[in-house]
């Protein structure tokens, strides 16, 4: 499960699928219907990734990925995610890369650990327990 899409899932999906993974999920803390216009918009048709919505943020909170920091609030974004990538099994998360840095707290200006390359280079390293 990825938080951001446009981060290298899509083109890497033969490499994911060669390191075991069924099914890329992308949510972001917005309704269906945007995300099925972003999922359109993104070419994902016949692909291993999956848009999905989180409107009010449920399943944000219950990963505790629920951006707390001061700043995105301060320039009017409310109730974002953290960016993350989850490995998960049967339901289990294995592992879980989270793009923040103190001065970066949104994960925008430093991604790559929640990009596919990073997740794939963990998973062929056998990192799959938190």
């Amino acid at each position: 499960m990825i938080q951001y899409p446009g981060t290298g899932y899509l083109e890497n999906q033969d490499a994911l699928k060669a390191a075991g993974v069924d099914e890329v999920l992308v949510y972001c803390v917005n309704d269906g219907a945007v995300m099925k216009a972003w999922a359109e918009d993104q070419g994902i048709e016949d692909s291993i990734v999956t848009f999905m919505g989180d409107p009010a943020g449920e399943l944000t909170r219950e990963l505790d990925m629920f951006m707390t920091h001061p700043g995105p609030p301060s320039v009017g974004i409310i109730g974002r995610s953290k960016r993350f990538a989850l490995h998960a099994v049967d339901g289990v998360i294995k592992m879980i890369n989270i793009s923040e840095k103190p001065d970066d707290p949104a994960g925008d200006d430093f991604p790559e650990s929640s990009c596919a390359p990073a997740m794939l280079e963990a998973l062929k390293a056998g990192k799959d327990e938190l």
